[in-house]
């Protein structure tokens, strides 16, 4: 990235494979999916009755019953991956610096329980029966701002939502904002709690989600022949940046570096990509730009990958376009085949999880590829994750509405391009 050097010191998840990284990379690792038949809530009137809930996570045990209720789950997520991020970064807010520490906390859908359940409560009971912080809980900057409050960040902050681009987004806008001297440290990375009823019958609706009820974990396929819709899931991913000099100077632990990224737009259809991948493609060149790369320097590519139809076939298109015959050796795979989509938490679990095999020289698997698609021929890693040398790895996110966002993420040796 131009200007100062942005590293990863620090990160924090739940998601539907894990409530830690360590245990959420394990499952990616395996290839162990999170899809299961939906728990949280009764599903007999919708159509679709899997999803990628989180588990044995008890939001008043960690907050109380009197905080939750000022709180949508999309921002209880958020609070504890941004508390485990925080944790493991060792960075300690003082009334010093915390004029330097700011965050962007994004989510694609919003505090959407708390809106459906404040509307029954209108037409049940009438004015008397909606909570007096139903705008302030509802709020996409809600997340942000509770974050904020509780780690006491007053340096930039703010929220973005940009679709299923949301994550990848949040996490290259703050990097902007401290290679352009703006913050020291940031809190990035993004947050969604979509798995509900009503979100659900919209996107089946749709015709956007996998209907195999059947076989939840098998539903999830990304570029297999036989996909049939993304699975909706749930969870939060941040990554604690920092300008390259103020961790070495703390004594930080540096995991990676962020050393590219892009966003571009459609402006096409607000759910259907670019039949060519062209927005797509644009986002990969840039970020490549941005971080003084080549095509030959990618050694791992995390997919956008969601299991339609659509996507799957134009991000396809879309790398070959840009990495043309080395598109077929070049290693790529589908996390999603094991989370779901976690819509606007996406793009941060995915960039955890990019970390984690950098720092592992590994490449989890596409789980579910069961029969090749003439149209998707790249070697999207089936089935079982390989052991593979990895200095840099690109993580692509793309949103209804158009958005493209692309993050490059390399191995820290200290004297920049490995």
């Amino acid at each position: 990235m131009k200007g100062r050097r942005v590293v990863v010191t620090g990160m924090g998840i739940i998601c539907p494979i894990g409530n830690s990284v360590e245990e959420s990379w394990e499952s990616a690792k395996n290839g162990k999916s999170g899809i299961t038949h939906i728990s949280q809530w009764d599903a007999s009137n919708i159509g679709v009755k899997i999803g990628g809930e989180i588990k044995n996570f008890d939001p008043v045990e960690y907050f109380g019953k009197r905080e939750i209720r000022r709180m949508d789950r999309t921002t209880q997520l958020a609070m504890y991956a941004s508390k485990q991020a925080l944790d493991s970064s060792g960075l300690v807010v003082t009334d010093e610096n915390r004029y330097d520490v700011g965050c962007i906390v994004g989510c694609g859908i919003g505090g959407i329980h708390s809106i459906s359940e404040g509307v029954l409560a209108f037409a049940e009971r009438g004015q008397r029966g909606v909570s007096p912080l139903l705008v302030p809980i509802m709020l996409p900057d809600s997340p942000a701002g509770r974050v904020s409050i509780e780690w006491g960040l007053r340096g930039p902050n703010m929220a973005i939502s940009t679709a299923c681009a949301t994550g990848n987004n949040a996490i290259g806008e703050a990097a902007a904002m401290i290679a352009r001297g703006a913050a020291d440290v940031m809190l990035a990375g993004s947050t969604e709690a979509g798995l509900m009823d009503l979100a659900v019958a919209s996107f089946d609706n749709m015709g956007a989600i996998s209907r195999r009820n059947d076989d939840p974990a098998t539903a999830s396929r990304p570029f297999d022949k036989d996909r049939d819709g993304f699975v909706v899931a749930e969870g939060s991913a941040m990554l604690v940046l920092e300008e390259l000099e103020h961790a070495l100077a703390r004594g930080a632990t540096i995991l990676a570096e962020l050393v590219g990224y892009a966003a571009t737009a459609d402006a096409f259809h607000v759910t259907a990509p670019l039949e060519n991948g062209e927005g797509a493609v644009m986002a990969m060149k840039r970020a490549l730009k941005d971080a003084n790369l080549t095509i030959d320097d990618i050694d791992y590519l995390n997919a956008h990958g969601t299991s339609t139809p659509l996507n799957d076939a134009s991000e396809t298109r879309a790398l070959k376009t840009v990495f043309g015959e080395r598109a077929y050796d070049l290693a790529i795979s589908s996390t999603k085949s094991v989370t779901g989509h976690l819509m606007g938490a996406a793009g941060a679990v995915e960039a955890v999880l990019s970390v984690k095999s950098l720092l592992e020289n590994f490449v989890p698997p596409t789980i579910n590829q069961f029969t090749p698609d003439p149209g998707c021929d790249l070697n999207y890693t089936p089935n079982v994750g390989k052991a593979h040398q990895i200095d840099y790895v690109m993580s692509n996110s793309f949103g209804f509405g158009g958005h493209n966002a692309v993050l490059i993420f390399g191995r820290y040796n200290g004297n920049g391009k490995v």
